[in-house]
C-alpha cells in the first residue's frame, strides 16, 4: 500500500480548450509579428488605436430582422452573470466600436479613423483558417459617406498584403456592391426570406461547383445574366480606374461579393488568396452608414474591415514568408562556479543599463547543459563567465549556431551585442 501523500490523483490534461491556442514564444513572436506589421500600416495613415471589455450585452448583437440573432443563440459565448445579465464573449468588433463611436459623437472629431486588435471568440465549427479564438484587425473610418473613404479602405487593405510581403498576383480583392444587389432584389420582387437565402448563396459562391451555384440560383428565380453581365456602379467603376492609374492592378469587380452582415450597406469587398494550397478569403469589409442607429437617430457614415491573425498566417506559412524566430535575449551567461550566481548578476545588471539584453545561468547544471539551455532557448550568443573572466576583464563570446568566437575587453561588450540584431 503506498503512503497517503504517494496516492495517484487523475492529472489534468495539458492541452488547452479546444478551439483555442497556447503561444509558446516562438508563435507568440510569429503573432507579435502579425500585430506589429498591423500596426505599422494603419499608423502611417492616421489610425489610431483603441481597446475595450471583451464582455458586451447580448442585445448589442441581437438586431432585430438580422442574421445576427441566430449568431448569438448558435455561434457565440453566451451566458447569464451572477447580477441576471446576458452577457456575450465578444464575437467581433463593430458593434463595440460603433457603440463607443455613438457614445461620445460630440466629442469626436470627424473623419474619425479608429483600429483596435481585439480577442474575439465564435462558437463555431472549426476548420482550416476558423478557430473559436482569434486576435483580429478592425479598421474603421467613420463620418465620411465619401467614395474616396471607401478607397482609402481598399488601400489600407493592399498596404498591409504587401507590408506582409505579397505580390499582386498573390492575392485580388474583389469589390461587391450591397446597394446595387439591393436594387436588383427590388427589381425582382423577392421576398424577404428569398433575398436571405439569396445572400446566404453568394456568401459561398467561391466554395462552390459553378454548375451547382447556377441551379441554386435558378431555384430562387433569380436569373444568372441579371446578376453578373453588368457593369459595376459608376461610383466603383471610377474608384477601380483610379487604382489602375496609380499602378494596383488586382482590385476588380465582383458582384458575388456581398458579406454576411446585414448592416453593410455600399461598398463590399474580399480579399482572396491565390494559392493553391490556400485559395480562400482572407478577410474583408465595407461601408455600414446605419450601423450606430442602434444607440441614437442620427445615422453616422462608416466604412471598414476586419483582418484575422489566423488566416494571414496560413497566407504567410504557404509561402515561407513567416520571419524566423529570434530570441529577443541578446546574450546568455553560463558559469563553471554556482557560487558566483549574485556576482553574475551584478555584471549582468551592467550590460543591461547599457540597453544589452542578458539572462543568466544559476550554474546548479554542469557547463555543458547551460549551453544546451540557452540553444534551447534559440540565444544567438553565449559567454561562459568565471573567476578569471571577471579578473581579467576578457570575455569570450561564442556565437551558438555558427560557433564564431569573439574575444572582447569588457568596455566593447554592450556595442558588439547591440550590432549583431
Amino acid at each position: 500500500m503506498e503512503p497517503e501523500n504517494r496516492i495517484k490523483t487523475k492529472k489534468l490534461p495539458t492541452e488547452p480548450y479546444k478551439g483555442v491556442r497556447d503561444f509558446y514564444p516562438e508563435q507568440y513572436a510569429s503573432l507579435k509579428y502579425i500585430f506589429d506589421t498591423w500596426r505599422s500600416v494603419v499608423e502611417k495613415i492616421g489610425y489610431v488605436e483603441y481597446e475595450a471589455s471583451i464582455l458586451e450585452p447580448s442585445e448589442l448583437y441581437r438586431t432585430k430582422g438580422s442574421e445576427n440573432e441566430e449568431m448569438v443563440n448558435e455561434q457565440t459565448y453566451t451566458f447569464v452573470d451572477r447580477g441576471e445579465r446576458e452577457v456575450t464573449l465578444r464575437p467581433e468588433m463593430t458593434p463595440t466600436v460603433a457603440r463607443m463611436v455613438a457614445g461620445k459623437r460630440r466629442e469626436l472629431g470627424f473623419p474619425l479613423r479608429y483600429y483596435s486588435i481585439p480577442n474575439c471568440f465564435r462558437y463555431e465549427r472549426m476548420q482550416r483558417g476558423r478557430l473559436r479564438e482569434f486576435w483580429q484587425l478592425n479598421v474603421d473610418l467613420f463620418g465620411s459617406r465619401s467614395t474616396a473613404a471607401d478607397a482609402e479602405i481598399l488601400a489600407v487593405s493592399y498596404g498591409i498584403m504587401m507590408a506582409f510581403g505579397a505580390t499582386e498576383s498573390d492575392f485580388v480583392i474583389k469589390v461587391g456592391s450591397r446597394s446595387a444587389i439591393n436594387g436588383l432584389v427590388a427589381e425582382l420582387g423577392l421576398s424577404e426570406e428569398t433575398t436571405k437565402k439569396l445572400f446566404a448563396l453568394l456568401d459561398r459562391k467561391a466554395k462552390m461547383p459553378g454548375e451547382e451555384f447556377s441551379h441554386a440560383l435558378s431555384d430562387l428565380s433569380v436569373p444568372e445574366s441579371r446578376l453578373f453581365d453588368h457593369e459595376p456602379p459608376e461610383e466603383i467603376s471610377k474608384m477601380l480606374e483610379q487604382f489602375k492609374d496609380a499602378g494596383i492592378n488586382n482590385i476588380v469587380y465582383d458582384p458575388s461579393v456581398v458579406r454576411g452582415f446585414a448592416y453593410y450597406s455600399g461598398m463590399v469587398f474580399e480579399v482572396f488568396d491565390t494559392h493553391p494550397e490556400n485559395n480562400r478569403a482572407l478577410f474583408g469589409g465595407g461601408r455600414y452608414d446605419n450601423l450606430t442607429q442602434l444607440f441614437d437617430d442620427e445615422p453616422l457614415p462608416g466604412v471598414g474591415f476586419g483582418m484575422g491573425d489566423e488566416t494571414i498566417r496560413l497566407f504567410m506559412e504557404v509561402r515561407g514568408l513567416i520571419p524566423p524566430y529570434k530570441s529577443p535575449t541578446h546574450v546568455y551567461l553560463a558559469t563553471p562556479a554556482p557560487e558566483m550566481a549574485y556576482e553574475l548578476q551584478t555584471f549582468a545588471g551592467e550590460l543591461r543599463r547599457a540597453g544589452v539584453n542578458v539572462a543568466v545561468d544559476f550554474g546548479e547544471k554542469k557547463l555543458g547543459d547551460q549551453i544546451k539551455t540557452a540553444a534551447k532557448h534559440k540565444i544567438a550568443w553565449l559567454m561562459v563567465v568565471g573567476p578569471d573572466e571577471l579578473e581579467r576583464g576578457q570575455f569570450t563570446a561564442r556565437n551558438l549556431e555558427t560557433g564564431h568566437e569573439e574575444t572582447l575587453a569588457r568596455e566593447q561588450l554592450p556595442d558588439f551585442f547591440l550590432n549583431q540584431q
